[in-house]
């Protein structure tokens, strides 16, 4: 073999062993700006509402009369209201589901509100939705099916991509800023869609929405899908996915309906809203394992959220609240401890304990001052420079030695351990293993028999 030959064959194999190095060092990749911002909404909803809720529908066909688009009553305050008592802190509008009907005047089609006798063909329920999220305080984001079952255009993708990046510009020019644009493929087997132009319109004018698409629509979203839609997570979470050898910063977010199976509003459905206590496992299996929770809401034919929705969202809330709100976290009330410890405990998302420089493990322990009983943790890792822990235990100080009562490998955005009531003077978050510097945003403390 020549120099020459030899010194190809070293800088392959050198590019090689950096590309399987670099596939395999996650943890050196980070989220942007606004995926870090994203994951600290932690929980919105998604609002069903459509042809579907006149005609006791799911699946919408695409050949619905318009005319049946007729509340009397739309209050998109209302639902943005007892959406914000639940605790979301951003609201997601179906501008036009799979049947293709659009609820704003879209100028590509004449299927949409402009067309039904609502308002006289005059509203815009995207529009009314966006300005009741901006009172309440709630950011906005928008799903437009791409499976449209009504527009002719869609046999042809080309001439249907056209239609799409058409209706996408009206959506992200005319509603204000946006926190995230909803994608999924339902019902798209066998459709190529022209997802890289899509999103190159969507940046043009959006250039802060968080993506969310399903991991086999494309690789480059910003946030994937749990993968079912019963509102859990059932596995480490770690933010960082590896598709088809594409790594990339992509955290999950977790879909359900308020209504068990139903999106939409059907009536005499109130047997099927989901309790309380699924409420809160929900939270806790999605927010509580570093996902992000998006709840989907459905305004009944009036316009209107029904009062039973109301009310347990208003529930939902409040449990929450007095399980996991400040005022019932432990760990707030500590013997005194030094300045880094301090800002774990101190309930600002801002500030951050860090690990010893270098270090790849390290504790981070509190001290309650006398023996306190609880069953949880929640810990945060600030994720600024990557998702750095690898394994933990929580460990609880009992007399003679530190006894591990929960153990597992993710904490990423957040993550909740429980484990039966111990009564301990002292707790430690234990980290095993790191990738880089462990960096914990917060430490938390609980007991939820109170």
């Amino acid at each position: 073999m020549s120099k020459w030959s030899q010194r190809l064959l070293c800088l392959a194999l050198g590019a090689g062993l950096a590309f399987t190095a670099h596939a395999q060092n996650a943890a050196g990749l980070t989220p942007s700006p606004q995926q870090s911002h994203w994951q600290d909404l932690e929980f919105g909803v998604i609002v069903h509402f459509g042809t579907n809720t006149f005609l006791d529908r799911e699946w919408g066909d695409g050949k619905a009369d318009p005319k049946v688009f007729n509340p009397d009553k739309v209050d998109p305050v209302q639902w943005a209201r007892a959406s914000r008592a639940a605790g979301a802190t951003y609201m997601v509008m179906v501008a036009k589901h799979h049947d293709g009907f659009a609820l704003w005047p879209t100028g590509q089609s004449n299927y949409s509100v402009k067309s039904s006798p609502w308002m006289g063909g005059k509203g815009d329920l995207v529009k009314l939705a966006s300005d009741a999220a901006a009172k309440e305080g709630l950011e906005f984001g928008i799903y437009l099916s791409p499976w449209d079952r009504h527009e002719p255009r869609y046999a042809d993708s080309k001439s249907y991509d056209n239609y799409y990046v058409a209706q996408l510009g009206e959506l992200v020019q005319n509603y204000g800023m946006l926190a995230e644009w909803w994608l999924d493929g339902a019902g798209s087997a066998g459709h190529v869609y022209d997802f890289k132009r899509y999103i190159e319109e969507l940046r043009t004018y959006q250039p802060n929405a968080v993506v969310f698409a399903d991991m086999a629509l494309f690789e480059y979203g910003d946030a994937r899908w749990v993968g079912q839609e019963d509102g859990h997570i059932r596995y480490e979470n770690w933010n960082v996915i590896d598709r088809h050898g594409y790594e990339r910063w992509r955290p999950v977010e977790v879909d359900t309906p308020l209504h068990k199976l139903h999106w939409f509003w059907h009536p005499n459905d109130e047997a099927s809203l989901k309790s309380v206590p699924e409420l809160m496992d929900i939270w806790e299996s999605s927010v509580g394992r570093g996902g992000q929770l998006m709840l989907g809401i459905a305004p009944d034919n009036h316009g209107l959220l029904p009062q039973a929705d109301v009310k347990r969202l208003e529930e939902f809330g409040k449990a929450v609240e007095a399980r996991y709100g400040d005022a019932a976290n432990l760990a707030r009330k500590h013997a005194k401890t030094d300045e880094n410890t301090e800002r774990a405990l101190d309930g600002n998302r801002d500030s951050f304990w860090s690990a010893p420089a270098d270090a790849r493990s390290a504790t981070l322990e509190v001290d309650f001052g006398k023996p306190v009983t609880f069953d949880r943790t929640l810990a945060m890792e600030w994720l600024d420079e990557g998702q750095a822990v690898r394994r933990y235990a929580v460990e609880i100080w009992d007399g003679q030695a530190w006894k591990a009562v929960a153990r597992a490998e993710a904490i990423g955005h957040k993550k909740i351990d429980t484990f039966a009531p111990v009564t301990a003077q002292k707790v430690r978050l234990h980290i095993l293993s790191s990738a880089g510097v462990a960096r914990i945003r917060e430490f938390q403390v609980f007991d939820a028999r109170h």
